[in-house]
């Protein structure tokens, strides 16, 4: 049995040294706890700009707005970089496995992205969202085929879908055909529907399911902050609902909606292998004479260089 984690906490929007400061003390809470991979929020670095516009319409977009963007930008991280070799420093100095939720600055870039450090502090992979929602386009780039990691750590192979990427099925096929065990659902989707999706995909995949999402108020952004949410520092922007599903769609943790928390459970991977008796979708349950999923991991770069294997004289 292991003792895995999720963080249902808010970032502080707009102040990452802020953030990063609670990041270390919820490690330090995980750690006290026992866990040995926790799991937190989508965008917890960076920050998760609900329902701002950015001074965007059709056709035109204002200068406020742009500047928006630029805090925005100037809030997320680059990776490697200061705030990732925090993370990774953490993960060693705990002996924890830690998925954390990021805004990744890559040039004049920004993704939605999921970071994996191993308790020896190496960075083992990162994914970045395919997929932004809605006016997440605006803001966010598109990941690709070539960060769609599963990484082995001694808790389990672990892989990472990002909000609304849990309704992709072949994303989801694609991940279970490595041999992902516990199934990493950072999301800022409080709805009650959600939890409905986590069970499902804990007994489509037979997997666990171990989904963080944010709690944050009003009180967590910035008083000039703009949304339609009103000022009210008590106001609710972001209501958790996180939750550990276990390989039956049994809830290990239901869905928590009081607050910030850290929740917790044990997993026994040996689960995961009595429900595959019955179901597999990558193996006996499949049917590849029908159906195939082809997919594209090499990186989509919009610019490549060919050089001359000898330089001139």
């Amino acid at each position: 049995m292991t003792l895995v984690g999720a963080v249902q906490a808010g970032s502080k929007a707009f102040d990452t040294p802020a953030t990063m400061d609670k990041l270390e003390s919820l490690v330090v809470e995980g750690a006290e706890l026992g866990i040995e991979l926790l799991v937190f929020p989508e965008a917890f670095v960076g920050g998760y700009p609900k329902g701002h516009g950015f001074g965007a319409v059709v056709g035109t977009r204002s200068g406020e707005g742009r500047d928006w963007f630029r805090r925005h930008h100037d809030s997320a991280i680059e990776i490697p970089g200061h705030e990732s070799d925090r993370i990774a420093a953490l993960a060693e100095e705990h002996r924890m496995d830690l998925v954390v939720g990021v805004i990744e600055r890559d040039g004049g870039t920004l993704y939605c992205t999921v970071v994996f450090y191993g308790r020896d502090g190496l960075l083992l992979g990162k994914h970045r969202k395919l997929m932004p929602t809605g006016s997440e386009r605006l803001i966010w780039g598109f990941g690709d085929g070539s960060t769609m990691p599963v990484v082995q750590t001694p808790v389990g192979r672990l892989g990472a879908a990002i909000c609304w990427e849990n309704y992709l099925p072949m994303y989801r096929t694609s991940l279970y055909a490595k041999g992902l065990q516990i199934w990493c659902a950072p999301t800022v989707d409080d709805r009650e529907r959600w939890s409905a999706t986590m069970r499902h995909i804990a007994i489509e995949g037979r997997c666990f399911v171990v989904s963080a999402n944010q709690f944050a108020k009003r009180s967590d952004y910035p008083d000039d902050y703009e949304t339609g949410f009103g000022d009210d520092a008590d106001t609710v922007l972001i209501g958790g609902g996180s939750c550990i599903v276990d390989p039956d769609g049994e809830f290990l943790v239901p869905p928590h909606r009081d607050g910030e928390a850290i929740l917790a459970a044990d997993v026994d991977l040996d689960e995961i292998v009595r429900g595959k008796f019955d179901l597999d979708v990558v193996g006996h349950y499949a049917r590849p004479d029908v159906f195939q999923l082809n997919v594209d991991e090499r990186p989509q770069l919009p610019v490549s260089a060919t050089r001359p294997d000898v330089e001139p004289r």
